[in-house]
């Protein structure tokens, strides 16, 4: 039989094994199985090349997109990578877009339940009166998330804002770089409007309403930088009113930090995460869902039906490229939505049963 070649073996390490396994029997057989591992080796090599290739040319939130879809085939869902979300605010959202501070109202309808969002004013350090505008966008729902899960993994009504949150913004994606238009300073912007608005939530049958009104954050301590790019008011605690807190351990729903990070520049896709997570999960039957009612839930900011469709199946075509296996359809009727158990949409399963 023909000796093996020992040049076909270039990693250093394979090599000394080659060199520890001369002079003993069976060494050509040693010699062969490394050239197969070396093979091997630069097969997966020219894959990750030609991936990472691949993964360069596409847009940025696209190639997101695609890494965090692998990490969750390949990294089953752990209570480690959870966060949380009031499920009141998964079915009703925030503005998606920056109102005019003189607009200081704001309503959502999902069914037979409403969100109403007045915004509200801050004092600062020296007693004077600053109006905030109505939270929006994505970054007011990440912040919510992350005040939400922190109140949970605390246990704790009250979360030092101070300790946590730049490295949140980071997690997220975001660079924590200050001035007029630096990620951290959005941040607070919106951290500022939830901290000063009220939030009242509905309910009707058709025979009575029920009500609930409460403030998100009932104390909040404030201080003002000293850098003069950042005099910002700025929260160092914050403590979620007990109502809040109260209902948040009973109604918190579960979502995926990964998947979070695929749609963090985007206040509708976040809600379309969020809102699938809690229908999908709890459906027994088939849904269909009629353009109209998704219209009237995501549909802020369109004049024209056309241009909503458009958008929206953009939208759920990017949720199914994070999530393949969703059984979500989109036709002329509407969004058909079926039941799926919670590794669909990476979430623990135990950790789903416990909160149900």
């Amino acid at each position: 039989m023909r000796r093996p070649d020992e040049s076909l073996i270039r990693d250093a390490d394979l090599k000394a094994r080659v060199e520890d396994a001369r002079g003993e029997s069976g060494f050509e057989i040693t010699v062969r199985s490394l050239i197969a591992t070396q093979k091997k080796r630069d097969i997966e090599a020219t894959e990750k090349s030609t991936r990472d290739a691949q993964l360069a040319a596409l847009p940025r939130d696209q190639r997101r997109r695609r890494i965090i879809r692998e990490v969750i085939e390949t990294k089953p869902p752990a209570p480690a990578d959870m966060r949380h979300i009031h499920s009141v605010l998964a079915l009703c959202g925030l503005p998606y877009d920056r109102q005019p501070l003189n607009v200081r109202e704001y309503e959502r309808k999902q069914g037979n339940m409403a969100i109403d969002v007045q915004a509200g004013f801050l004092r600062d350090p020296n007693g004077k009166k600053i109006l905030q505008p109505l939270p929006f966008g994505p970054k007011s729902r990440l912040i919510l998330m992350h005040l939400c899960s922190e109140a949970v993994r605390q246990k704790s009504a009250t979360i030092e804002i101070a300790d946590t949150f730049t490295g949140f913004v980071r997690d997220m994606g975001f660079s924590d770089s200050g001035g007029k238009k630096g990620p951290m300073t959005a941040f607070k912007q919106q951290l500022n409007a939830l901290a000063a608005c009220t939030i009242r939530i509905s309910a009707w049958t058709g025979e009575r309403s029920r009500m609930k009104t409460f403030v998100p954050l009932e104390d909040v301590e404030l201080w003002l930088s000293d850098n003069p790019d950042q005099r910002s008011l700025w929260p160092s605690t914050v403590t979620f009113s007990h109502a809040m807190f109260d209902n948040l351990q009973r109604h918190a729903l579960p979502v995926n930090a990964q998947a979070i990070r695929a749609f963090a520049g985007s206040a509708r896709k976040l809600d379309l995460y969020f809102w699938l997570g809690w229908r999908m999960h709890s459906l027994q039957a088939p849904l269909q869902i009629s353009w109209e009612a998704l219209a009237a839930q995501f549909g802020q900011g369109f004049n024209r039906q056309r241009a909503f469709k458009a958008k929206f199946a953009q939208e759920i075509g990017h949720i199914k490229e994070v999530f393949p296996k969703a059984p979500l359809l989109l036709d002329d009727q509407g969004l058909r939505l079926e039941h799926a158990d919670p590794d669909v949409l990476a979430l623990p399963v135990r950790l789903l049963r416990r909160k149900g």
